[in-house]
């Protein structure tokens, strides 16, 4: 597996994050280079490439080929399409969407090609508007709802897991419910929990009163963490009694005589060695997580 820098920066002035002060504005990538680094990547034997951004749904490069749009315009839809034509054998993943941003022209391209990733992440930090607001978030909890209902239709099946933040600056016990009940709504795949710590130079450092006590950050964040794990659990035992398609990568952790990989959904799948090796791919019945 192996990483591709899409695209640099971000234009996003998310009230927590400091990105932008440190990597400033975004900037695209020329499509040819990324595909043309793909395609080497997988002359040398990877068999998965993920392409990296801070906000991959931005980004946008004017070229001159006309076999990419007519109007030159390389959209993210456009650059998945033309990495998924490498090979059938290549397999993609892409990180990170941003739900303002993340547009059906992209979920029809991954229910397009099957070597594009059914797993998608898509961070929400908090389940309640006003919060999202003060977090200069750019949507509100029902057009997140939305796009996550236009992943389930779109790609039956797809995963999807999230960051949440608990305790940012003025979090009231109804909003971190909120996030509760999104997170039970969503039923997350996967999760990457945080409780708030300020950032120098961001909006919120300037802006807003760092206010909600360490103990009960912790206390929120533990909450999250907790309902993620049963979550995840539920999600997992999903996949059981189905057949797998998948990637090795490595020889198990708890056992010399069994191989790691992960399927299309992102889910770690143990199974006997055998005669396989890294970079093959396996067709593997879960019979039980």
């Amino acid at each position: 597996t192996a990483f591709i820098s899409i695209m640099r920066g971000c234009d996003n002035m998310c009230s927590f994050c400091v990105v932008p002060f440190t990597r400033g504005r975004e900037r695209s990538r020329n499509p040819e280079s990324i595909v043309n680094e793909a395609k080497l990547l997988f002359e040398e034997g990877y068999r998965e490439v993920t392409l990296l951004g801070q906000n991959v749904d931005s980004y946008k490069f004017k070229s001159q080929k006309s076999e990419v749009t007519s109007e030159g315009i390389v959209s993210f839809a456009n650059l998945l399409e033309l990495v998924a034509k490498i090979s059938p054998d290549l397999r993609i993943r892409f990180s990170t969407s941003h739900p303002k941003d993340m547009t059906d022209d992209v979920l029809h391209t991954v229910a397009k090609y099957e070597n594009i990733c059914r797993y998608i992440h898509l961070p929400v930090q908090s389940g309640n508007s006003k919060m999202l607001e003060r977090m200069n978030r750019g949507y509100t909890r029902e057009w997140y709802m939305e796009r996550v209902n236009a992943i389930r239709t779109i790609i039956p099946g797809c995963a999807i897991s999230t960051d949440i933040i608990t305790g940012f600056c003025g979090e009231t016990e109804q909003e971190h419910s909120d996030t509760i009940s999104l997170m039970k709504w969503a039923a997350y795949d996967f999760a990457y929990m945080f409780a708030y710590s300020e950032r120098p130079k961001t909006l919120a450092e300037r802006k807003f009163k760092d206010d909600i006590t360490e103990e009960i950050k912790q206390e929120r964040l533990a909450e999250v963490v907790a309902l993620q794990q049963q979550l995840s659990a539920g999600k997992t035992k999903e996949g059981l009694g189905k057949i797998h398609r998948v990637l090795v990568e490595r020889v198990s952790k708890k056992s010399a005589e069994m191989l790691s990989g992960r399927n299309s959904q992102n889910t770690v799948v143990v199974f006997p060695k055998e005669n396989f090796k890294k970079g093959d791919y396996v067709n593997v019945l879960a019979e039980n997580c």
